[in-house]
């Protein structure tokens, strides 16, 4: 294989991903872009990234656990949550305590856990987990609490990055590609894309 997620990795790094059985995600910031639009009847709207849909499908395609955990209460997070399959927590203070009910509920320590987030409302289980990881873009306090920073921005693909090197840490690539890839055709790559439901 050419390219590998983990190419100039630290390898104390890619030791912690091996480890990860549940990602979690914060969402604004870090499955976004940070943005917030309200139409003229204050709905909330949010964008979300297709990679970083493909990057989800693929983790839940290999037996991860998967949560999104947001302090807003977001009807576009919850929808988005449900199209992916992903456990959504809106309206989180304490996103620690919510990542250690969901670490008593697989019965996993706190070092198999991954998170992702941008600002201050995450530092809290950054500093807790095995793999703290921030976005592009990510809020300098962040920074220096977490094991690793992707190249992607929020919104942008970041999530997607911390998929790859999950997925690649386990072992997984070889036969995520060669199923993408089985008939050799870019048709069937993009079939196995829509079924994921990214």
């Amino acid at each position: 294989m050419a390219w590998s997620p983990l190419d100039g990795l630290d390898p104390a790094l890619v030791q912690r991903a091996a480890r990860i059985r549940l990602a979690c995600f914060d969402v604004d910031g870090t499955l976004t872009d940070g943005r917030l639009y309200y139409d003229e009847e204050g709905r909330e709207w949010k964008t979300f990234h297709s990679v970083d849909g493909q990057g989800l499908a693929l983790l839940r395609r290999f037996g991860f656990a998967l949560a999104f955990i947001t302090a807003r209460a977001s009807p576009a997070t919850e929808k988005r949550g449900a199209e992916l399959g992903v456990e959504t927590y809106v309206q989180e203070k304490d996103k620690l305590a919510r990542v250690h009910l969901l670490c008593e509920r697989l019965g996993i320590g706190l070092d198999q856990v991954a998170f992702l987030g941008d600002d201050l409302a995450d530092l809290a289980p950054l500093q807790k987990v095995g793999l703290a990881v921030a976005p592009g873009n990510a809020h300098p306090w962040v920074l220096e609490h977490v094991h690793w920073q992707t190249r992607a921005r929020g919104g942008e693909g970041a999530a997607r990055e911390l998929c790859d090197v999950l997925l690649a840490a386990q072992g997984h690539v070889p036969a995520l590609l060669e199923a993408a890839g089985a008939s050799g055709s870019s048709a069937a790559r993009t079939d196995v894309g829509a079924s994921a439901g990214t």
